[in-house]
């Protein structure tokens, strides 16, 4: 972390000559809730111990220059609609400006040096720690934080929406904002309450095991499981899958198609996972956590079909070496599993995992050990 800060605040001090202020926001992990946000249910999210960080200081101009240290580029736009930058990394950075501007708030031309240890491609939402870390800045610099949480959280998924083209829920960046160390938070994707849970497994790792798989789809799978959902609780007078339950489901199964009916089975039986976790982990019982967790892969995989034989691989091998709880983590169709591992079988997992996984499909997968930390912040210096 502190290699990151010295890079980025000697970058910044030769392309800008003097210093700003350094601010970071995480990624995430999700323990259990997947693909419930779309359908009003529950997420189960925490804020980890990789981020991306930014110095940022007012330029007294009209436009952003930004500094992209990962990607080593360099990009100039102004604060106008029609300013959009063409690369993609950038258009987060103009989306945040400009969903502030839109809802009242104001934005200034700026300079930024930005990197960060959050891995593309896992599943562990750069995207959304970028524009946290910048939502939050901008907040701080020229809102004087009158821009409450919430709001900067849907800031984020607003840029996602109308600069990146990606129509996500607001658990990513929910959890890039509210993150606190040594909790998790259930999230009501409805009613946007929350709550903390306390999550300090002293005798478990988390450990997050990287297929470096991203399967090409033809369609968007996404779009398609959620219209599937939204076929359902239409098809039950409701508004969304939340307040369906199995029984109702069943009544109207011969009325439905058998993937509609797999997609909403998965999303009632979710619901009921993500609970079943906040009990156990408030009574210390990891062991329920990871089995509900095993049960969250076998209904992504089954039910709503958006694992792979990579993922299916490494959630076996979890399996067979006594892991308390494993699962598919994240969208789908590639990315990590999310590992609930015993200390003292840490070593010995990994090592079985990677070996076993390179001999099967010739590449080593990547090991993240995570650690649940604070969200978007200012760094003092």
């Amino acid at each position: 972390m502190e290699s990151m800060k010295e890079k980025i605040q000697k970058i910044f001090e030769e392309r800008f000559g003097e210093k700003g202020t350094l601010y970071a926001s995480a990624g995430r992990i999700n323990l259990i809730g997947e693909h419930t946000d779309y359908n009003g249910g529950f997420v189960f999210p925490g804020a980890i111990d990789k981020v991306i960080m930014a110095e940022i200081r007012p330029n007294g101009m009209e436009k952003v220059r930004v500094f992209s240290i990962d990607i080593n580029e360099y990009v100039e736009f102004g604060l106008k609609e029609e300013d959009a930058p063409s690369e993609s990394w950038a258009r987060y950075i103009f989306g945040i400006c400009r969903e502030i501007q839109k809802r009242g708030g104001e934005v200034k031309g700026f300079d930024a040096v930005f990197a960060g240890n959050v891995p593309l491609g896992a599943g562990l939402s750069s995207s959304a720690a970028l524009e946290s870390c910048f939502a939050f800045a901008l907040n701080d610099l020229f809102n004087n934080n009158t821009i409450d949480k919430f709001e900067l959280a849907k800031i984020g998924q607003s840029t996602e929406h109308n600069y990146c083209g990606v129509n996500c829920g607001i658990m990513d960046q929910f959890a890039s904002v509210f993150g606190r160390k040594g909790n998790l938070m259930r999230l009501d994707c409805r009613s946007m309450e929350y709550e903390y849970f306390p999550f300090n497994p002293e005798d478990y790792e988390l450990v997050l095991v990287d297929s470096r798989v991203k399967h090409e789809l033809k369609d968007s799978p996404y779009n398609k499981r959620r219209e599937s959902c939204e076929r359902v609780a239409k098809r039950l007078g409701l508004e969304t899958l939340r307040d369906a339950t199995m029984e109702a489901l069943d009544a109207i199964k011969s009325d439905i198609t058998a993937e509609d009916y797999f997609r909403a089975k998965f999303v009632i039986g979710e619901k009921e996972r993500v609970l079943a976790v906040c009990d156990a982990l408030n009574a210390g019982d990891y062991e329920t956590v990871g089995k509900k967790m095993y049960e969250t892969h076998e209904g992504l995989s089954k039910d709503y079909e958006v694992s792979c034989e990579e993922l299916d691989f490494l959630n076996d091998v979890a399996k067979e070496m006594g892991v308390t709880g494993s699962r598919i983590m994240g969208g789908g169709f590639g990315g990590c599993t999310i590992n609930l591992v015993k200390k003292d079988l840490h070593d010995k997992f990994i090592k079985e995992a990677v070996t076993r996984f390179n001999e099967k499909y010739g590449h080593e997968p990547m090991i993240y050990d995570v650690v649940i930390s604070d969200g978007a912040r200012k760094i003092e210096e």
